[in-house]
């Protein structure tokens, strides 16, 4: 088991909420390991930014830069105070040798990262809000739902759509009405939605992408 008190003693700093730890664009030699508080990564497409993930302790972030020596891909910002582990790129490079614990962990974390990226990239490149919102939202029913009486039910509610589609909430808040109208979402007594039956939600989604393609 990783001990990361022992790791805090040694390569940890405090951060207050609101630094930005890195910024989208940047280079990058550093890798962070979160011990206590939060950290929010988002990125800027299309001159709207999106809330990718708010990353608890326990999580990493920032070891792309690390392995691909490439510019950072998202921008991090502490949320609530954090003690956090600031590992180099010497120093993870031996770990990564000494640990076959850390390896795992690593390879896990970045298999199910490059997943979870590749979800958002399909659903960022629809343009139309309704294709967004629709498309999320089945993801969601499929990966994350629950079963229940009347269908799916996704907890997820206007504002974290939003967040994660790049949209604003007026936007958010006019294609979930138009579902809710067409019997499609429903919204539930906690916030979050109710889907009746994915499969329409496919045919809709289908629906929008031929009126988009083809402007019928």
């Amino acid at each position: 088991m990783i001990d990361y008190e022992v790791l805090f003693k040694k390569f940890g700093k405090v951060f207050p909420a609101g630094t930005v730890l890195f910024e989208q664009g940047e280079e990058g030699g550093e890798m962070y390991v979160i011990c206590s508080g939060s950290v929010e990564v988002t990125r800027r497409v299309r001159d709207k930014e999106t809330v990718l993930a708010v990353l608890p302790a326990g999580e990493f972030l920032g070891e792309m830069s690390i392995i691909n020596n490439l510019p950072r891909s998202a921008t991090a910002r502490v949320v609530e105070d954090a003690q956090v582990v600031v590992i180099d790129g010497r120093t993870f490079e031996a770990m990564i040798r000494g640990s076959s614990e850390i390896a795992v962990r690593l390879i896990k974390k970045l298999a199910s990262r490059l997943d979870e990226a590749g979800r958002q990239i399909e659903v960022l490149l629809f343009r139309d809000p309704n294709s967004r919102v629709v498309h999320y939202l089945r993801q969601e029913a499929e990966r994350t739902g629950v079963a229940a009486a009347a269908g799916i039910a996704v907890n997820l509610d206007e504002s974290d759509l939003a967040e994660r589609l790049g949209l604003t909430d007026s936007e958010v808040h006019t294609v979930v009405n138009r579902l809710e109208r067409a019997r499609l979402v429903s919204r539930t007594a906690n916030g979050g939605f109710l889907i009746a039956e994915v499969g329409k939600l496919q045919d809709f989604l289908d629906f929008l992408e031929m009126k988009e393609r083809y402007g019928t």
